[in-house]
């Protein structure tokens, strides 16, 4: 019975070992059958096109669907191997692929380490491509993010190793890469940056060129310096831990400054609509995971909400000199303005600067954070008090007011008494938004503002919320988005330029999904609202906004210049119709005592009207709901003021009759005095002709 067992148990092995050796064999095979099919699909790459890279255009298109901005910013300017200084190549290698030399186009202990960091982290920290895959993306793939497109570059990056060298590989990398400022290729970035050849840059600057790599546009040591040289020294230091340079090399390269070229190469005559452009871009980077290099460089084609003649109107209008108040000193007054569709969210024009400017530079328009002034009152005090149960006709007393040490001041430095709301807001007096805000409480007022999408800190929790006094502030697309919502109904539409991107072969990359608008109030508040908007246009202090032929509402705004009487830093203009949205700053990039507007400035609004006018000619006319209760308001409004000023007339009439009658008897008076006195003068006369007959007539021989 144990022989059976054992001669059993020795069967099963044998069968075991007969099955793993098998497997194995089949396993084998399955190896060298998977590795010579892999070298089959690498050798069928065609990589030929690495021998002259050319950035591929990518194109918008408008809303209709036209062809509109093409971006092509140059051709590549290559350089030689030998013309690289070695630390450039060092610095790549550091901060991009530290095992360039030991893989063979794909690094399997790279992406281990970037997946473990990954996972670790809870998000993408690091990528695992390759210097060689970053090539092969580059220069032959579209940018979406899929397994297929990236089994693709693995494929290409294996070829482009078996065909060229790694001298070869670094070169053309180095020469065909986007390193921002509209520089392609290291020739042009030294050019850029330093005014110098790409074999001049200093360990530093080539720590910095190859940091940019990442994010050349969130990196740009022309717009955020302190960010790019600390990216810079990160780099350094990863040349100094990967034994590329020593610590004395390294302590010399942390300290040398920044001395970036004077001048940059201005690369926005090379791109229609550089503006709406730079948008574009930023919210394919910010919304849709997409790179700068991938829109510069990716031969996409991507579907915008541009409307051309809107956007044309705003350039040209800008471009104006004669709408403008006149420069102080050596600063430009500078503007930005967006005009944007409130029933969906689209963006139809963005004109971020005045005078010449960098592709790519400061967009003022989106960038910008300004205080917006009394351009706030309708969002975080007029609406919650509708909301509350105000009315445009409930009244607040305009008094001398004081809390705490906040004592708020009207602009004219007057107070106007028992006034409605609907005059405070068409006004813009300063107190009774103050007081109301007061009454109602702050709380109100920062919820208001939030559901509006003003982009509010803790820091802005006080009373001057209420005229605009927020930590950061704002940027024309904020107060266009917030204020689209009176037209829509109460709904506020997510500001947005991109409706879909597609690659080369019209494969889709991105697609804006139907966003729901955010609820922020009721329709009869957004009507009631707008009713009163438009009474600051027709009666206030909007009325430069005004377009012929038109219902247009909005708000002025200005914030004050410290240390200046009657100077203002900001003025803005916030303006709709039922189909578009404008949102107009105009100020100093550095304001100071030298360089201000006056608080009287009415230029943002003067902007805002030769805008909408000419961006709305081929624009149906809409009018808006009318309101009762504000029309009410206006006709009672207008009685009383026809009834004032008929009685002022009257009282001018008799005062006038009164002082005539006065004139009249003084005028008679005058009469009567001269003619006593030309009768005295007579009578004095005939008189002394008397004396002279009688005279003569006695002593005739005395004639």
């Amino acid at each position: 019975m144990s022989k059976t067992k054992t001669e059993a148990r020795t069967r099963r092995s044998l069968l075991w070992k007969r099955g793993l050796i098998l497997l194995g064999l089949i396993v084998l095979a399955m190896g060298v059958s998977g590795w010579f099919g892999l070298r089959m699909l690498v050798a069928a790459q065609d990589v030929t096109e690495l021998d002259e890279p050319l950035p591929a255009a990518t194109v918008l298109y408008d809303e209709n669907g036209e062809e509109a901005v093409v971006i092509s910013l140059n051709e590549i300017e290559p350089v030689t191997y030998e013309e690289i200084p070695q630390h450039m190549i060092h610095a790549i290698v550091a901060v991009e692929d530290k095992r360039f030399y030991e893989h063979e186009g794909m690094d399997v202990w790279g992406i281990g380490r970037a997946l473990m960091q990954n996972a670790s982290a809870g998000q993408t920290v690091q990528g695992g491509s390759t210097i060689t895959q970053q090539l092969a993306k580059n220069v032959f793939l579209s940018h979406e993010r899929t397994w297929k497109r990236k089994w693709n570059e693995v494929l290409l990056a294996q070829k482009i190793e078996d065909q060229y060298s790694k001298e070869q590989i670094m070169t053309m990398y180095l020469n065909q890469i986007y390193f921002g400022e509209g520089a392609w290729g290291i020739k042009r970035a030294a050019e850029v940056y330093f005014g110098k050849p790409a074999s001049g840059l200093t360990h530093a600057e080539a720590a910095m060129l190859a940091g940019l790599v990442k994010a050349p546009s969130v990196l740009s040591p022309y717009k955020r310096p302190e960010q790019a040289i600390e990216r810079r020294n990160l780099v350094l230091s990863l040349m100094k831990n990967q034994g590329y340079i020593g610590q004395q090399e390294y302590e010399l390269a942390v300290k040398e400054p920044l001395t970036l070229r004077e001048s940059r190469p201005n690369r926005s005559d090379a791109i229609q609509y550089p503006y709406y452009t730079d948008q574009v871009i930023r919210e394919a980077i910010n919304v849709y995971g997409l790179t700068e290099n991938d829109v510069l460089h990716g031969g996409l084609r991507i579907y915008t909400t541009l409307n051309p003649s809107m956007q044309q109107a705003a350039e040209k209008a800008f471009a104006n000199e004669s709408l403008f108040p006149q420069s102080m000193g050596d600063q430009l007054i500078q503007g930005g303005v967006v005009l944007t569709d409130p029933r969906d969210g689209g963006i139809k024009a963005v004109v971020g600067g005045r005078g010449k400017q960098p592709f790519r530079g400061f967009n003022r328009a989106v960038q910008l954070r300004r205080q917006p002034g009394s351009t706030i009152k309708p969002l975080a005090v007029y609406t919650p008090a509708l909301e509350n149960g105000f009315r445009p006709d409930s009244r607040i007393q305009d008094e001398p007011v004081r809390f705490g040490t906040y004592e708020p001041r009207n602009v004219d430095q007057k107070f106007h008494g028992n006034v409605t709301l609907y005059e405070a807001l068409i006004q813009s007096y300063n107190i009774p938004a103050v007081k109301l805000l007061n009454e109602m409480g702050i709380g109100q007022g920062i919820d208001a503002a939030t559901r509006f999408g003003l982009p509010l800190e803790a820091e802005d929790r006080t009373l001057g919320l209420a005229l605009g006094g927020m930590q950061h502030g704002v940027s024309p697309l904020h107060m266009a988005e917030a204020f689209g919502t009176f037209a829509n109904e109460g709904n506020r539409a997510q500001s947005h330029t991109i409706l879909r991107i597609e690659s080369a072969d019209g494969s889709i990359l991105a697609e804006r999904k139907d966003v729901p608008a955010t609820k922020v109030t009721s329709s009869e508040i957004a009507q009631l609202m707008t009713a009163m908007l438009k009474g600051v246009v027709e009666q206030g202090s909007g009325k430069s906004a005004a377009v012929a032929g038109r219902e247009v509402a909005g708000k002025t705004g200005t914030t004050e210049m410290p240390g200046v009487a009657g100077g203002a830093r900001d003025n803005w203009f916030v303006g709709y119709t039922p189909q578009l949205v404008g949102a107009v700053w105009l100020g100093y990039d550095n304001p100071d005592t030298s360089h201000y507007l006056t608080t009287s400035s009415k230029a943002a609004a003067v902007v805002f009207q030769e805008i909408m006018s000419q961006a709305l000619q081929n624009q149906p006319v809409i009018p808006f709901p009318a309101v009762k209760a504000v029309d009410d308001l206006k006709r009672k409004d207008y009685e009383e003021k026809a009834a004032k000023e008929k009685e002022r007339q009257e009282k001018e009439w008799n005062k006038w009759q009164k002082d005539k009658s006065k004139e009249e008897k003084k005028k008679k008076k005058e009469q009567e005095k001269e003619e006593r006195k030309r009768k005295k003068e007579q009578e004095k006369k005939e008189r002394e002709e008397w004396k002279r007959d009688w005279l003569q007539r006695i002593f005739p021989e005395n004639d």
